[in-house]
């Protein structure tokens, strides 16, 4: 008697990899950093999404029913909902399965006007003006009240169970884009939000791909499928002339997602195990080349030969991004907006040398920033030139001499206009990278009489100091999160300051133009207001904006359909793992 031969188990597919900064939590709402951001976006629904391929970057429906329906004068957004998609099982809802509706985003996006939430995405949403918002958030702002989620504003309504209407009172064409972040606006449940309390940022549940597993904060984090997501199949629109892109496609096209079943994280801040981890295979793709193995790695920007004999290839693209040494408007010795203090910021970027950065520790895997505006977004002009690139000792010299910064009793340093001390306070990370940039500092501040210490600190530490006014000056990076380039303009917004303006700068003409801009749509007139806002930037110096970097990521040859997007997070749905190709 013959029996059924036995049925082989499916190897299980992890995608494995590493973020060089710790996570801060998983509650979209309140968070502002780049890596938590990756983890939201992959277990929350937006209601749009990006085209995983199509470049430039295309919006297009992800749990929404087609594109909105926009008013003529781009102040009315009406969205249908799929129906039957749900939340990942979760104990909020009762045994229950919990379908996805209109309200469940009504309620998201009001949270964010919630004092209680303490939202950092509060001002961007702020800008928006969606009708009757700030009346509610001012109302629960008073002495014991609380936010009146129930209470009906125009700005934001679900007309039906799968309906939903923004309304704005300006003219927002580019709403379309907080539409598409699921990493900020993604739908979270009421229940799930009131059950955990200031336990949410442990407990995110959501709709997306993935379901949080398990979590060592910072230090490792795994995700598994969401057993509830819904029926989806990979689809994109690759350009007709990037043959990797097409070559992507026409692999997986068609296929379910998400392609993978787990996804674990681990957080090492030092370049040098995070490089090894790869280079042993304990990582499917390395996100973000340290720039101090580009040589050893990518000699003349190419993969190395004896990783070329492994299969190893790359993904090299200009990042839409900008890194930052901010000033803090406020603090006494580096802020104000005298003709000292503007002199005092303005000399201090003269003497550094950006292209010493790029040369040394970016291993000319960056380019000079000219300003906030980033590579790849809307309103970046890559002939523009400012003076924030320029390096010259002798002028910022003369401008410290001017206004009295002056080396007083002989010691070799220089005081302030009134005598005290001159010291510079910068925060960084222990890690070998920020090592090397602090470096570059010292020296270049040494070589003009200032002197400077550095305050060493964990990243997540620095972000919570710095939304309180608590630093002086650090140093860091910002990534783009739509395709227009408002976003970078946004860090001088002074209805911003604490949250995406951490320097705290206030100038009534920059935030007049700034709404201004808002409401435009895109064109000539638009482009040359956001070039005089970078100049307003410019002139008064609470940024020194340094590089735009060019990203390089390396994958392992199981690792299959890893394309990096200019703005979207959400590609560990799209990316597969082929087992058999994994190294035994």
């Amino acid at each position: 008697m013959s029996s059924a031969p036995a049925q082989t188990k499916a190897p299980e597919k992890v995608l494995r990899y590493a973020f060089e900064i710790a996570e801060t939590g998983f509650d979209p709402a309140q968070l502002s950093d780049a890596y938590s951001r990756i983890a939201t976006e992959n277990i929350f629904d937006a209601l749009y999404t990006y085209d995983y391929l199509a470049r430039p970057a295309k919006v297009i429906p992800n749990v929404a029913q087609g594109m909105p329906a926009i008013s003529d004068d781009f102040r009315t957004y009406t969205i249908k909902i799929q129906p039957g998609i749900y939340f990942a099982d979760d104990p909020a809802f009762g045994g229950k399965k919990r379908e996805l509706t209109a309200y469940d985003f009504a309620y998201s996006y009001k949270r964010i006007f919630d004092p209680k939430t303490k939202s950092q995405l509060y001002s961007d949403l702020e800008e928006e003006k969606l009708l009757g918002m700030e009346e509610l958030r001012r109302e629960a702002e008073k002495p014991g009240a609380h936010f009146n989620y129930e209470k009906d504003a125009q700005g934001i309504r679900a007309l039906d169970r799968y309906t939903i209407q923004f309304k704005l009172q300006e003219p927002r064409p580019r709403f379309i884009y907080t539409l598409a972040d699921s990493s900020i606006f993604g739908a979270v449940a009421r229940e799930v939000v009131e059950r955990y309390g200031d336990k949410i940022m442990e407990h995110p549940v959501g709709t997306g791909p993935f379901k949080l597993d398990q979590w060592v904060r910072s230090s490792k984090m795994t995700f598994v499928r969401n057993p509830n997501f819904r029926e989806a199949y990979w689809d994109a629109e690759p350009p007709a002339d990037d043959a990797r892109s097409q070559e992507i496609y026409q692999r997986l096209k068609g296929k379910r997602i998400p392609l993978v079943d787990r996804v674990e994280i681990s957080i090492i801040e030092e370049i040098q195990p995070r490089w090894l981890s790869f280079l042993s295979n304990d990582h499917d793709f390395l996100m973000y080349l340290p720039a101090a193995f580009s040589y050893q790695a990518i000699p003349n920007n190419r993969v190395a030969p004896n990783l070329a004999k492994r299969h190893i290839t790359m993904e090299r693209v200009p990042a839409p991004d900008v890194t930052v040494t901010y000033f803090n408007m406020e603090d006494p010795t580096v802020g104000g907006y005298t003709p000292d203090k503007v002199a005092l910021r303005r000399a201090i970027a003269l003497a550094y040398n950006s292209e010493e950065e790029i040369r040394l520790p970016r291993r000319n895997q960056a380019i000079p920033a000219q300003g906030p505006m980033q590579p790849t977004t809307y309103g970046y002009d890559p002939k523009f030139k400012t003076e924030m690139s320029d390096f010259n000792r002798a002028r910022a010299a003369a401008l410290l001499d001017m206004y009295g910064y002056v080396d007083r009793n002989g010691d070799g340093w220089r005081e302030m206009p009134d005598g005290k001390p001159l010291l510079l306070q910068y925060s960084t990370t222990p890690t070998a990278a920020d090592r090397e940039l602090n470096q570059i500092w010292k020296k270049n501040m040494d070589a003009i009489g200032i002197k400077i210490e550095f305050k060493t600190g964990k990243w997540p530490e620095h972000l919570k100091a710095a939304r309180a006014g608590k630093l002086m000056m650090w140093g860091l990076g910002y990534s783009a999160s739509s395709p227009d380039g408002a976003g970078a303009l946004g860090l001088g917004y002074g209805p911003s300051k604490g949250e995406g303006n951490l320097s705290r700068f206030e100038n009534t003409e920059f935030d007049k133009l700034y709404q201004k801009q808002q409401l435009m749509a895109d064109g000539p007139e638009r482009l040359a207001i956001m070039q005089h806002l970078v100049k307003i930037m410019v002139a008064y110096m609470p940024y020194k904006f340094s590089t735009h970097r060019i990203r390089t990521d390396l994958m392992q040859p199981w690792l299959i359909g890893y394309r990096r997007h200019p703005t979207s997070r959400g590609f560990w749905r799209y990316v597969d793992i082929d087992t058999s190709k994994l190294p035994l």
